[in-house]
This record gives C-alpha cells, sequence and structure tokens, in this order.
C-alpha cells in the first residue's frame, strides 16, 4: 500500500499492486484495475517513486526489473 493525499489533505493508502494508470491532468489522477478514479495531491513522479518502493519493499521491483534486463535471478528458468 502507498500513501497518498486527497484534496482535502486527509491521507489514505491504495494497494499499489491495483493501479492501472496514472494521469497529470494537472491534478494527479489514479485509476485503479477496479475502475475507481481518486485525484490526489502529489505529483505523479512522486507516486510512481512510492509504488516503486513499495515494490522494492516487497521483492517485486528487482524481480522484474532484473527480467526486464534480461538477466536470470537465481533459480529462474527460462
Amino acid at each position: 500500500m502507498i500513501a497518498v493525499t486527497r484534496l482535502n489533505g486527509t491521507q489514505f493508502y491504495v494497494n499499489a499492486l491495483l493501479i492501472e494508470s496514472i494521469e497529470q491532468t494537472p491534478d494527479t489522477l489514479i485509476t485503479l484495475t477496479t475502475g475507481k478514479k481518486y485525484i490526489v495531491m502529489e505529483n505523479s513522479s512522486d507516486v510512481i517513486r512510492s509504488i516503486r518502493q513499495y515494490l522494492r519493499s516487497i521483492g517485486v521491483f528487482a524481480a522484474v526489473a532484473g527480467h526486464a534486463a534480461g538477466t536470470q535471478t537465481e533459480g529462474a528458468t527460462s
């Protein structure tokens, strides 16, 4: 989960694994895979940074980044 802030200043948490898109229009609009949309105060690069940090914390980002770079992780097969 990542912390974001509503326009009224209240903080809430979004499941980073359900985020489908992030738009800067000029407010930041987060759309989930469920179709739910949130407008938040953070800019899109801050939200993306939070997502990457979350993915690293659960070990997903390294696995995806390694796969994208064409490297094999331990125990991976082709």
